[in-house]
């Protein structure tokens, strides 16, 4: 049992409870918390530290590459694919705002797409033209094909530039949204898992054992591709992106971040050594997973993409290999809404957290 001390303070009934520490639920809480000083935020991570695409990211502060773009607006229509390149423009725009380059590495080198087909060209100035009121650019994707020599990736046909787009250091990104958590008095409970949940006319109950449970006005779900234990009815898949990381290589020419083929292959420098990410639509059925695993099938098949593409004139060795997992659906908008009375939700960002969180936030404090 409990003491008197425990249930006083940490376990006492808060305003609202927001369960998951990642990039969505720590801006949730600073967004609510700068709305409403007044309000008592708890937050419950499961984890010892912020897990599942958070940490385990490629660390992107990307928006949409040419291929994706044209890929997403034929998919939902050109309404709601600007309305999300503009939700993650904004809020990229946003972390730039919160925290210093330095603070976070954040790296404006630009965003480069690979392209081996002409076609996606001939859309180029139309989507400029669209893009144009949320980037204020006359030209957001130029074509760039002095640079291929310069990064070393002779064997690709175009390259296409968005000088908007840059890396960022995700570790360290979500070390400083603790550090501004705890400066608005948010509270965290780490390494403690979620069991039952409760709603009544009054508050929800959250279950963190068969006798122990802390109680809110509101509970927020932002566990993204986890979410599915708790609301089965929503369309939430989730899908493990696998990653490497090279050692050092001497003269790396690579300098940015990269996307090939509608942004299923990701690739950057992280100082001299390259972070390669993707390849998922080559094995979909197996990567919608929940496992934090990596796969001989997609590691050998990322090694080769280095060989090839990458660094053709360059020996290398792995370093490092991981996963983390995203959460998709039948269409590429989030899942913010009202699930109930006293619930709701931040969920499906399909891979573009990093960018989508902050603005995300702002949603579900304006709902609540």
């Amino acid at each position: 049992m409990n003491s008197i001390w425990e249930l006083d303070t940490f376990y006492r009934k808060r305003d609202i409870i927001i369960i998951g520490a990642g990039f969505s639920g720590l801006w949730t809480a600073i967004s609510i918390k700068e709305k409403y000083p007044e309000k008592s935020v708890l937050i419950i991570e499961r984890n010892a530290i912020p897990l599942g695409a958070s940490t385990r990211n490629a660390g992107f502060a990307c928006f949409g590459s040419l291929t994706e773009v044209i890929a997403d607006a034929h998919k939902m229509g050109w309404e709601k694919t600007l309305a999300l390149v503009k939700m993650r423009f904004d809020g990229l725009q946003k972390i730039r705002h919160y925290f210093t380059h330095e603070e976070i590495d954040f790296d404006l080198n630009g965003g480069y797409e690979i392209l081996n087909d002409e076609e996606p060209l001939s859309h180029i100035d139309d989507i400029n033209e669209k893009l144009k009121a949320i980037t204020g650019l006359d030209q957001t994707y130029t074509l760039k094909q002095d640079k291929i020599l310069e990064f070393g990736l002779k064997k690709s046909t175009f390259l296409v530039e968005n000088p908007c787009e840059g890396s960022l250091h995700s570790g360290k990104l979500l070390q400083k949204l603790l550090e501004k958590c705890h400066e608005l008095k948010i509270e965290f409970l780490f390494g403690t898992e979620v069991g039952n949940i409760e709603e009544t006319a009054n508050e929800v109950e959250v279950y963190l054992s068969t006798d122990l449970s802390v109680k809110a006005d509101q509970l927020i779900y932002c566990t993204n591709a986890f979410t599915s234990t708790f609301l089965e009815n929503e369309n939430i898949i989730p899908a493990r992106g696998q990653i490497l990381l090279t050692g050092p290589i001497e003269d790396l020419k690579l300098k940015g971040t990269f996307h090939y083929d509608e942004g299923y292959y990701y690739f950057r420098n992280v100082g001299n050594r390259v972070l390669l990410g993707g390849g998922r639509n080559q094995d979909f059925k197996t990567e919608e997973t929940s496992a934090f695993e990596t796969t001989e099938f997609l590691q050998h098949h990322l090694e080769n993409f280095l060989k090839e593409v990458i660094l053709p004139d360059n020996d290398f060795t792995i370093a490092l290999r991981w996963s983390g997992i995203m959460a998709m659906g039948d269409e590429k908008s989030p899942i913010v809404k009202q699930i109930s009375e006293r619930q709701f939700c931040a969920v499906r960002l399909s891979g573009m957290g990093v960018a989508l969180a902050p603005k995300i936030g702002e949603m579900i404090a304006e709902m609540i």
